[in-house]
């Protein structure tokens, strides 16, 4: 298996656990922090999908960091970024 996709799946998961904490009321503004992270796990992923053989795994941690980032964008949004 490729390093980088596991890689791309853990940062991922990673990505999803930091929005759903960001979800509490009054930590919000965690999300802050955890769109740029998703972000580079976007990044990360996209690397992992053209470099290793082992794509599934990858594209698992292109959607979780994706998703990650749409929920945590309209969560800042609704909370106005402090809520």
């Amino acid at each position: 298996m490729g390093l980088l996709s596991i890689l791309s799946l853990v940062w991922g998961i990673l990505a999803i656990l930091g929005m759903a904490v960001g979800l509490i009321p009054c930590l919000g503004s965690l999300n802050y922090l955890n769109i740029p992270f998703a972000v580079c796990g976007l990044l990360f992923s996209v690397l992992a999908i053209v470099l290793s053989s082992k794509k599934d795994l990858a594209i698992t941690g292109l959607i979780l960091c994706a998703v990650a980032i749409f929920l945590g964008g309209i969560r800042l949004v609704l909370g106005f970024g402090i809520f």
